[in-house]
This record gives C-alpha cells, sequence and structure tokens, in this order.
C-alpha cells in the first residue's frame, strides 16, 4: 500500500501549529499527573501600548514624591484600554498606587519604588486583614474588582515597613535596637519599641492585629497608625501576573490576593527581615485556580501560606482557597515554608506542591486551626520536598493553635494535655483530611512530627510515603485516625521514633 502524500505547506503548517502549541504553556509539565482538575492558568495579555513613569514628570531620585505622576500615568493608560506602564531605572519615591484593569506596572532592571513612611498619606479603608472584615490603612499597591493585571520586571518594591511595625528587643542585634529606638518611639515595656503612641494604643486595644469594637471615626483615627497595611493587595481580581520582581520590607504581610482567579506568581522574590512582625510573605487568601512557581522567601513570618476567612467573617464568605499548584520554590527563614490556616474557615483544597525546599524555617508543611473556625481542609498533594534545620517539626497539625509561632510555643514550655473532652461537632469544628505527602527528607530538627488534632475531629486519613527525617526526639499523634505510613523512618536522638496518644489506626509503625 503507498504511503499518502500531503503538499509541502499543509506539512509546515502542522509543524508550526504543533510547536507553536507546545511552546505556548511553559507549565504544561505542571499538569501531568495533576491529582485534581484545573484550567490552565495563564498571564494575561495587554494591549500593545506603552508609557513610562518619567512622561508624566516623575524624578527617580529617592525624594520627590511620585504619587501622582503614578496616578495620572495609569488613569491616562486605563482610558486608552490599558498597556504597560514602565518604570526605568532609579529610586522613585511614592505614596500609594492604585492599579486599574488592563495596567501591565513593568520594572526595568535598577528600578526601585519605594514607599514614603508617611502615615498620613495612607487612608483608612475598607478591607479585609487576618480573615476578619475590617478597616486599615491604606496598602501601597492596590487593586479591586480588576481583569487583567500585572507587575512584572527585575526591580524592587519596597514598602519601608520598619517604619510601621513594633520591635522586640530579643528578635534583633544590639546596634538594629539602637538604631531603630533612635527615631524616638514608645515602650509597652523596656524591650518592646513602637513608632507612634496611636500604634502601642492600638495594641494595647485590640484582639490580635484586628480591633473589634470600634464604633465611631474618632476611635478608628486614634489607632490608625497601628493599622499597618499589607504591602500588595488585590481584592476580587481575574488574571493577575506577578513576575521577576523583588517585593520587600512590607508594613504587614507582603503579598496579599484575595478571592482572586487565574492567578500566576513566578520567579519573584519576597523578603523580610526575619524579626517583622506580621511579615508573611504570600498569603493567598479565597483563590481560585493559583501558579506559584519558581520563587524565593526569606520573611518574618509564614512563608507561602493559603487561607479561606476567619471564624463567622469567613463562613459566611464561604470562599474556599482552591486549586492551587506550587512548584520549585524555597523558602529561607520563616514561621512556616508552606502553611494552611489558621484563617481557613471557607475551606482549602485540590492543592500541589512539589519540588520545594525549606532552609532553616521554624516549620516545614504547617497545618494550624483551632475551634470556633470552622472549615474543611482536603485533598492536599505533597512531594519533592528537602528540608535541613527545623527549629520544632517538619511536618506539624495544631488545631490549639493561639496565634504565637511554633518556636515561642516551644520557648513558652507548653504542653497539651494528656486528654482533652471532646465538644459536638457543628459548623465551627475545623477539620483536616486527605492529605498526601511523599518523598520527604528532613535533615535535622527537633521533633520528627508532631500530629495534634481533637478528640471530636481527629486528623484523618493522612498518608506519609518515602520519608527519612532525623531529629532529637521522635513522631508524636494525637487524636488521628486513619494514619498509613510508608517507608516511614524516623531517626530520634532522644526517645521512642513513635509515640502515639488517643488515635485510630495509625498504620506502618517501625521501632
Amino acid at each position: 500500500m503507498m504511503k499518502p502524500t500531503y503538499p509541502l505547506g499543509l506539512i509546515l503548517l502542522i509543524i508550526a501549529f504543533t510547536s507553536c502549541g507546545q511552546e505556548s504553556y511553559k507549565y504544561e509539565y505542571l499538569y501531568r499527573d495533576l491529582p485534581f482538575d484545573m484550567p490552565r492558568v495563564e498571564a494575561p495579555r495587554f494591549p500593545d501600548r506603552e508609557v513610562k513613569l518619567t512622561d508624566f514628570g516623575a524624578v527617580g531620585n529617592g525624594t520627590d514624591l511620585c504619587t501622582e505622576a503614578f496616578a495620572t500615568a495609569i488613569r491616562s493608560l486605563a482610558d486608552q484600554g490599558g498597556g504597560r506602564l514602565t518604570v526605568p531605572a532609579g529610586v522613585w519615591f511614592t505614596g500609594p498606587i492604585v492599579l486599574e484593569s488592563r495596567i501591565h506596572l513593568h520594572l526595568e532592571k535598577g528600578a526601585v519604588i519605594l514607599f514614603s513612611p508617611d502615615v498620613d498619606l495612607y487612608p483608612l479603608v475598607e478591607t479585609i486583614f487576618e480573615g476578619l472584615d475590617t478597616r486599615r490603612c491604606q496598602s501601597p499597591i492596590s487593586g479591586r474588582n480588576l481583569t487583567d493585571v500585572a507587575i512584572t520586571g527585575q526591580g524592587t518594591i519596597d514598602g519601608n515597613g520598619h517604619f510601621w511595625r513594633p520591635l522586640k528587643r530579643e528578635k534583633v542585634t544590639e546596634s538594629e535596637w539602637k538604631k531603630t529606638i533612635a527615631r524616638g518611639g514608645v515602650y509597652k515595656r523596656p524591650t518592646y519599641w513602637f513608632p507612634y503612641p496611636e500604634t502601642l494604643r492600638g495594641d494595647t486595644i485590640s484582639n490580635m492585629n484586628v480591633p473589634q469594637h470600634l464604633t465611631t471615626e474618632e476611635e478608628w483615627q486614634s489607632v490608625r497608625h497601628f493599622l499597618r497595611p499589607v504591602m500588595v493587595s488585590l481584592i476580587g481580581c481575574k488574571n493577575v501576573w506577578l513576575q521577576g520582581v523583588i517585593f520587600q520590607n512590607s508594613p504587614a504581610w507582603n503579598l496579599h490576593p484575595l478571592m482572586c482567579e487565574n492567578v500566576m506568581i513566578e520567579e519573584v522574590q519576597v523578603r523580610n527581615p526575619s524579626f517583622a512582625q506580621n511579615g508573611d510573605g504570600l498569603d493567598l487568601e479565597s483563590c481560585r485556580n493559583v501558579l506559584v512557581v519558581n520563587s524565593t522567601f526569606d520573611v518574618g513570618d509564614d512563608g507561602i501560606c493559603l487561607k479561606s476567612g476567619k471564624d463567622v467573617d469567613g463562613r459566611r464568605r464561604a470562599r474556599p482557597c482552591e486549586n492551587v499548584v506550587i512548584d520549585g520554590c524555597t523558602v529561607f527563614k520563616g514561621h512556616g515554608g508552606f502553611v494552611v490556616g489558621s484563617e481557613m474557615s471557607g475551606g482549602v483544597r485540590n492543592i500541589s506542591v512539589s519540588n520545594c525546599q525549606f532552609l532553616g524555617t521554624d516549620v516545614g508543611l504547617r497545618f494550624k486551626s483551632t475551634r470556633g473556625r470552622g472549615g474543611v481542609v482536603e485533598n492536599i498533594w505533597i512531594r519533592q520536598i528537602s528540608m535541613m534545620d527545623i527549629p520544632t517539626e517538619p511536618v506539624t497539625f495544631n488545631l490549639y493553635y493561639g496565634g504565637k509561632s511554633a518556636v515561642e510555643v516551644l520557648e513558652s514550655g507548653e504542653t497539651v494535655p494528656a486528654a482533652v473532652e471532646p465538644l459536638p461537632v457543628d459548623e465551627t469544628t475545623p477539620a483536616f483530611r486527605n492529605i498526601h505527602i511523599q518523598d520527604l527528607v528532613c535533615a535535622g530538627a527537633r521533633r520528627a512530627l508532631f500530629f495534634n488534632g481533637l478528640p471530636e475531629m481527629p486528623i484523618e486519613n493522612i498518608i506519609l510515603e518515602r520519608v527519612y527525617i532525623t531529629a532529637k526526639l521522635g513522631a508524636e499523634f494525637i487524636y488521628c485516625k486513619d494514619v498509613a505510613l510508608k517507608e516511614v523512618t524516623v531517626r530520634a536522638e532522644e526517645g521512642k521514633p513513635f509515640v502515639v496518644r488517643h488515635s485510630e489506626s495509625v498504620k506502618g509503625l517501625q521501632e
């Protein structure tokens, strides 16, 4: 039988079409064998239109305020249907930047956007922080209900956060402490410094970081300096792209996409000092269809964190964080490498974490919640994780979270009671289940594993496979159900490698 022949033009067209399809989506490998359905997340496209910040009178000398130039440039682009705002090399000192739909903010190599520490430039706005509906100072970069928005390039965005944040003396060197207190400020105690009297007042009257009982404008303004903003706040946006930029020194959390869809975060560096209070790297809250790839985090709180609202506010919002793929990321300092919670009242599901390394984080994989929160965390697949020098545990589930970091809990000497009285199960009961961890290696930790569930809702259906951990203490399982250990090795310096209490069906323990 003769083989069919095709016109040369048709062959070339087929080759071109095939090649285009192969090159058009560089993260195709992340979708192979993904254990849940998820649409491709791609970078948004923008109109072929560009303006430079200098076209609008901005001067990049680090002292002249460029707030109006940013606003005018963005407004001009938006009025024309969008495009790229290019920030050249230089230090561009500015107040808040408000993005609009179809705006691509691009930082050239050597460009630094430095936000002013003048609190008067950041008015109070309605927002969500730590999972609660509240008010905070306007974020240095913000956007709400936008379509197609990007921040890319080779430059740096600096929030000047040290002018906002309080400081504990024990967390810094003597020279850093003296440098900070030389600015003035007030003290809660001799070793706890606040930059403004309003900051101290807010700390005194607040529950954690969100005041609950302020009603008048005068009351809100009296603690305004305490209401530190997240640096990048994107709320209800679709098609978000963050690429290449260094995001650093935020007043509170660094990057906070909230209720966003189709989010791509690639090759960014997120940095905060290790002593930065509430200095989270990335907080994905109630987002869906997200890629976080090939990025680094070195921060003062959780590195990569998934959230979905807190308590009644989060349950009423009922927006889970779902369909998230995290790959090829590194976390240095931070309270946790990959974290879920503690604000997870809307649920977290369908998550893949792979090919990551956690180098000196307080905890590697950190799952946290507490009674009263509600929400279901389920269907999480974690693989190919390397860790070293972990001060607490490579993997921890803590269903009694109280706001302290894992290191602070250890230093306080807190222990879990031998038995906990169960409570009735209702919508306020958090649940963690169906979590798969495989191919994990940790060289050096204090305790190998710590699973601390609730008697009324044990941590359920957890599979650990091909795990190797060296630690001072062994693994501990409390109020767990259906935990399977397959080829799990724990090398403990002291005591037994595994301790099981108040649990049902923990299989595969090796002495």
